[in-house]
């Protein structure tokens, strides 16, 4: 049976313009990370903002990301290669219903591991009171970090330049036994 411990809970007592872990334990701890994120950012006019995630502040164009998404009844795809960082989340943003978070949920699977890129696994949903199209949206997306190091550290920040809103949460889970 999978273990989950938490190795950082945050949530914002105030707006932040990002999210931030360090010192993550690459000595073989855990087998996988796993992040769960319930946020939103003050972008005004906007329905959902994208979050660009940084892993080891490795900010070179050493990420790649496929996207399956829908904010109608017609799913898409998107694809990326040679990003400067992985901007795949979207997280909820000041257009939509007020006091409402987008779900988030990213796994890194054998993140310590040192031989191989880095694989990471990421659902979300931008919820609204809306069934018009383009003011919700569901995405799952598959990155690669063309990175052999050990990921021990993960950065969020708005894309926009916006800020995370109060009461928003981060958690990060070391995974064992999975």
């Amino acid at each position: 049976m999978a273990a989950f411990t938490i190795i950082d809970h945050t949530e914002l007592g105030a707006a932040a313009s990002e999210w931030d872990v360090t010192s993550i334990p690459t000595d073989g701890t855990y087998d996988h990370l796993m992040l769960k994120v319930s946020a939103r950012t003050d972008r005004s006019g906007y329905y959902y903002d994208e979050m660009d995630i940084t892993l080891n502040a490795d900010t070179g164009s050493n990420y790649s990301s496929t996207t399956l998404y829908t904010g109608s009844l017609t799913p898409a795809t998107t694809s990326n290669s040679s990003q400067a960082s992985g901007a795949f989340f979207d997280c909820t943003s000041g257009g939509t219903l007020a006091d409402t978070f987008s779900t988030n949920t990213l796994w890194i699977p054998h993140y310590a591991n040192t031989a191989n890129y880095k694989q990471v696994l990421h659902e979300s949903a931008v919820v609204n009171d809306s069934t018009t199209d383009a003011q919700w949206y569901l995405l799952v997306t598959a990155m690669l970090w063309q990175d052999t190091s050990a990921v021990d550290q993960i950065t969020l920040t708005p894309e926009a330049g916006d800020d995370f809103v109060q009461y928003s949460t981060f958690t990060l889970y070391g995974v064992t036994g999975a």
